[in-house]
């Protein structure tokens, strides 16, 4: 078989909009960098290999045990910061011309920390400060997923009218390192789907109310996915396509 797999994950946490390694916390504070091949990415950051599910399972469960936990009047064991985890699967496959294809998938798993009311969860302190930390990232998230969700609305809209719609909503994506983050799993080359967590009760009603709004409003994006090849290979295909037409023409 000539296609050869590779699958390796990071995770990691925003926690008061510092980045920290969950699978390797020693390294302390991580920075984002813009990366002309991957976009946005963690300098620093531990990739680990993964071979089965079960491997991929002990990793998560490692990084849970180094997330930001604490108590608050509302919730015992708190999640103080938003975990994300990326797991990549490359393939590379040898072509009859000898020239390697490589294609790369990656699933982005996040748990968002939940929005909190100061009044209700009677945080002090560094946890009150923690709280208006999540809450301003969340607010970031809803603002990029107004966006996007207005865009793919006017894209439908002018294509119902026959109408070609050159993308000119901004999205603030650089508001928050949690969207920074997300850029692409958001509205970039990927499909997403949220899933809620809800609570029965008449005094979470606003709470609610609030994240099936949020919810709703993320369904709202519609974005095209693709197959994502090495920029290579893309050039060499688009330049062996020309140099066939070139030959018919000159024939």
């Amino acid at each position: 078989d000539n296609k050869k797999f590779k699958v390796y994950l990071t995770y990691l946490e925003v926690y008061n909009e510092n980045i920290r390694d969950l699978l390797n916390p020693s390294t302390g504070y991580l920075d984002l960098r813009e990366d002309p091949e991957k976009g946005i990415a963690v300098a620093g950051i531990t990739e680990f290999s993964a071979s089965s599910v079960e491997e991929t399972m002990e990793l998560l469960h490692k990084g849970n045990q180094n997330r930001t936990v604490e108590p608050t009047k509302k919730n015992e064991t708190s999640s103080r910061s938003h975990a994300v985890m990326q797991i990549m699967v490359e393939q590379r496959e040898k072509g009859a011309d000898i020239v390697e294809q490589v294609r790369i998938g990656k699933l982005s798993l996040i748990d968002l920390a939940g929005s909190e009311r100061a009044s209700a969860t009677d945080n002090r302190g560094a946890r009150l400060v923690e709280g208006a930390n999540i809450n301003r990232s969340l607010l970031a998230l809803a603002n990029c997923i107004n966006a996007l969700a207005t865009e793919s609305e006017a894209h439908a809209k002018a294509g119902r009218h026959g109408r070609r719609r050159v993308r000119t909503n901004f999205v603030p994506y650089r508001d928050s390192k949690l969207t920074c983050i997300l850029q692409d799993a958001l509205g970039g080359n990927a499909k997403t789907i949220m899933i809620c967590a809800l609570s029965p009760a008449d005094i979470n009603y606003e709470e609610t109310v609030s994240t099936l709004r949020y919810a709703d409003r993320a369904k709202q994006i519609k974005n095209k996915p693709k197959i994502n090849l090495d920029p290579t290979e893309v050039l060499i295909q688009q330049l062996k396509e020309e140099n066939e037409r070139l030959k018919k023409m000159g024939g």
